[in-house]
């Protein structure tokens, strides 16, 4: 087990090396970014990169996903303001679901004492054996369907629970749906001081549709 979190160690200081031979000032300038937490800024970033824009956006909110930082929507927001508001949330909830089913796998086999230590720090959150059985999916669904908690919480508890990896893929798909399209139009909104209550609505509606469905095809 320790060679693997080796491996894994060296590949991924690998890529980084490989991503600051390619381009020296894209750490520098990401960080600056994600310090400052401007929202424009970053949306800016990311459509400068043409053509390749919606594949880097895709793989910078599957990074910070599979991370669990910084929090998801700067990036789900950006997204919304370079791509619009349909294709931004669609991007942004695919990229953020890989990015915690790889999270889920890292922390499962290969770093559960890690996740055990994020737990630890919310003992209200501690009582994972909720998460495990025939409750899992109907819980893991409820929380990715809040707005605003933590990713890198809910990765660590679906982690150490008992709950299988594709029920926990499928719940994080549907769930990320509303909290992700309400966090989204929220941000685009406020920075673009634009109101437009019918997106909310819509988003609401459809993410009820998908939950109902979701919930009734897990039970059956």
């Amino acid at each position: 087990m320790k060679i693997v979190k080796l491996i894994s160690l060296g590949l991924i200081v690998c890529l980084i090396i490989v991503i600051h031979s390619v381009a020296p000032s894209f750490f520098p300038t990401l960080w600056d970014l994600l310090k400052r937490g401007d929202i424009v800024d970053t949306a800016r970033y990311i459509d400068s990169f043409g053509g390749w824009a919606i594949v880097f956006s895709f793989l910078l909110t599957l990074c910070v996903n599979a991370l669990g930082f910084p929090p998801a929507i700067i990036f789900s927001t950006a997204n919304t303001i370079v791509f619009g508001i349909v294709l931004g949330i669609l991007l942004s909830v695919l990229a953020e679901t890989v990015g915690v089913a790889i999270s889920f796998i890292l922390l499962r086999h290969f770093f559960r004492d890690s996740a055990k230590k994020i737990i630890d720090k919310y003992p209200k959150l501690a009582k994972i054996e909720k998460y495990s059985g025939e409750k899992g999916f109907q819980v893991m669904l409820i929380a990715r369907m809040i707005p605003y908690i933590p990713s890198v919480l809910l990765n660590a508890l679906g982690a150490l629970s008992a709950i299988s990896f594709k029920d926990y893929c499928i719940a994080s798909l549907v769930g990320k749906i509303p909290s992700t399209g309400i966090e989204a139009i929220i941000g685009h909104d406020t920075i673009l001081h634009q109101e437009n209550p019918t997106r909310l609505i819509v988003t609401v509606i459809i993410a009820a549709i998908l939950i109902i469905w979701a919930w009734r095809s897990h039970n059956h």
